[in-house]
């Protein structure tokens, strides 16, 4: 059943409740979807706010707010779109030219010089070179320094060299470390998103003994799946994805705008190994975010099985890219609270809405 191109996640109840029989079952065996109601009697002394706030008294007086949990990882979200216009303190305009100009103090501009080397020494890259993290998450932990210090003004061909860079950086770790198998890229864009330095950099981890914990607890949750359904776990999300219309593909890489995200335009990547088109859809993805949504601030994920055997098993666990968006830089409140620690994520975005614009980006 075609989904209608206005379509938004304040309709997920119903776009489910009109899918084909097997494809309702699918959907509601990874997803359960619920909707409530919440009402409010602002005062008249209130209406003139409001109005400038959100656009109109009526648009708060009773709000659909739609919960998504995904029944397998225990994923939760919470999604009501006004969220989106609630007051928010900000500081200063973000201006990253005039903030590098300011950063006198910054080691990554003479990396050979200003930053530690791991004991297997350094990896370059065409447009990036590694360094050993002065304080470390883990026994091989690297920072992959871009040669471009704007943290926003990457191309294709920069991406794929600091993805490739960061393998190489792990091949060398369990070279030097046999039993050092677990790796993992993360990227964090901007203070908000977690990093020190506006420098852009990624980092690289290569672990012991197990997976790091969300990556483990997600192959331990798409085996139970596999078991209990005889069913792929990743197969499965693809497809009751595509049914809301949330997902494709492209060049064998599969795409989504997570149901239930973490944070605000979470977008998952699936593709059966760290290919070059994997690579290009994240490129695509990042610059969909920049260009279609103006974010500056961003995480990103790269799960992949060990690099070395082991003795759990990774039988139909593919590479998974997660990208989430982490908000106006400028703004003094902070995008997760006790609701994300400790309950379930509150989200404003559109999963909908994201996913139009990632098909459109990426057509072309």
């Amino acid at each position: 059943m075609p989904i209608a191109a206005d379509a938004t996640i304040t309709q997920l109840d119903e776009i489910v409740a009109e899918l084909p029989f097997e494809e309702r079952a699918l959907f509601e065996r990874i997803f359960h979807v619920s909707v409530t109601y919440g009402e409010l009697v602002p005062p008249d002394e209130m209406h003139p706010w409001i109005e400038r706030q959100f656009g109109s008294v009526e648009a708060t007086r009773v709000q659909k707010i739609v919960r998504v949990t995904n029944n397998v990882t225990l994923d939760g979200v919470m999604f009501n779109y006004l969220r989106s216009n609630r007051p928010m303190w900000r500081s200063h305009d973000l201006d990253l030219e005039e903030e590098l100009r300011q950063n006198l103090a910054d080691p990554f501009s003479d990396p050979y010089r200003s930053t530690p080397a791991d004991p297997f020494g350094r990896v370059r890259g065409r447009f990036c070179v590694t360094a050993a993290n002065i304080a470390k998450f883990d026994g091989f932990h690297a920072v992959i320094v871009f040669d471009e210090p704007h943290p926003l003004r990457f191309a294709r061909e920069d991406l794929h060299d600091y993805i490739d860079t960061g393998t190489r950086w792990a091949m060398a770790a369990h070279a030097y470390d046999p039993e050092a198998r677990y790796y993992l890229f993360i990227w964090n864009c901007l203070w908000r998103a977690g990093a020190s330095l506006l420098h852009g950099h990624a980092q690289v981890m290569l672990g012991r003994d197990v997976h790091y914990a969300a990556v483990e607890k997600l192959r331990r949750n798409a085996l139970m799946y596999e078991a209990s359904f005889r069913q792929n776990y990743f197969e499965d999300l693809f497809r009751v994805h595509q049914s809301a219309g949330c997902a494709f593909e492209v060049d064998g890489v599969r795409v989504f705008a997570n149901l239930a995200p973490v944070k605000e335009n979470e977008i998952l990547l699936i593709a059966p190994a760290l290919s070059p088109m994997l690579k290009d859809r994240l490129y695509d993805a990042l610059d969909c975010l920049r260009q279609g949504l103006n974010v500056t601030s961003f995480n990103v994920a790269i799960y992949q099985s060990p690099i070395a055997p082991t003795e759990e098993n990774w039988e139909g666990f593919p590479v998974i890219v997660r990208i989430v968006d982490r908000g106006d830089p400028t703004s003094r409140t902070a995008d997760i609270g006790a609701m994300e620690l400790y309950a379930a994520s509150v989200v404003s975005s559109d999963p909908l809405r994201l996913a139009r614009l990632l098909r459109e980006h990426m057509s072309t």
